[in-house]
């Protein structure tokens, strides 16, 4: 049985923490999302075991519900972007000519305007729903995760096995998917624990700066937002959710590290 290192296993036990508050936090807050529950930025006690917000929310329900929309809209992207990036990346590699030239111009030029000012300005347009988030979102970091798998899937489709597999008449859905995708796994899975990170940073700066998650849904930027007032005063309340980004960044960066060294060896050990 192989040992897991203890970096991996504090990246572990708390991304799968971060992750079982999200899914159950109906259950597990002890208050509403956005109940009244005291005073304003009241102090840590028995009964608010994080304090109240600048409102007199209690702010670990704000924080386990911010959690859950924030890990929501990260994780949802972040597939969104995969299955978008990887799937024109894979065609541009195995389609060759114009059509690889095509795509990699298009998204060289889509790379070339910050992901950060072009949400804004779509955002500044559009209605700012989770939906609407998600996609926008998805489609700006579509093409980081496009130019990898392109780049990986360049130097598998000169593998003697693809090869064979074009010699056998097979489609190109075929070779796509059972051919490079299987060995294209190790990068792509590190990558999806960085673009995850990215996410949930992307989806914060949003909502600190008014165009993210809207009121009455509480994510972890927003509750920045809501208390950075509060640090002029001495008062943490804005200090949590950061703490929790950073921590959630560290403890999935952690993860993905150990699964990309992880699935590296395996394949040293079978070559």
């Amino acid at each position: 049985m192989t040992r897991i290192p203890l970096a991996a296993l504090i990246g572990l036990v708390l991304t799968s923490t971060y992750f079982l508050a999200a899914v159950f936090a109906g259950f597990i807050a002890p208050y509403g999302m956005a109940e009244i529950a005291g005073d304003s930025w009241g102090p840590w006690s028995s009964t608010h075991l994080l304090g109240t917000d600048s409102i007199g929310r209690d702010l670990l329900s704000r924080m386990i519900y911010g959690g859950r929309t924030t890990i929501f809209v990260a994780t949802a992207a972040t597939i969104l972007s995969f299955s978008i990036g990887c799937s024109l990346g894979f065609l541009a590699a195995v389609k060759g000519g114009w059509v690889d030239q095509g795509l990699s111009r298009w998204v060289d030029l889509m790379m070339s305007i910050p992901s950060l000012i072009s949400a804004l300005v779509v955002l500044s347009v559009l209605p700012v729903t989770l939906p609407v988030l998600i996609l926008v979102m998805g489609l700006l970091d579509a093409t980081r995760v496009f130019r990898l798998s392109r780049a990986v899937a360049v130097d598998i489709t000169v593998m003697d096995y693809v090869e064979a597999a074009r010699l056998r008449g097979e489609r190109q859905g075929w070779i796509i998917f059972r051919e490079i995708l299987p060995n294209a796994l190790s990068p792509l899975v590190a990558e999806m624990g960085l673009r995850f990170i990215f996410m949930v940073l992307f989806i914060s700066t949003l909502s600190f700066l008014g165009l993210g998650v809207q009121p009455p849904l509480a994510d972890w930027g927003g509750i920045v937002k809501e208390n950075k007032e509060g640090i002029v005063y001495g008062i943490p309340a804005a200090l949590v959710p950061a703490v929790a980004i950073s921590t959630l960044a560290i403890s999935v960066n952690l993860v993905a590290d150990w699964i990309l060294n992880r699935t590296s060896s395996l394949k040293g050990g079978r070559g």
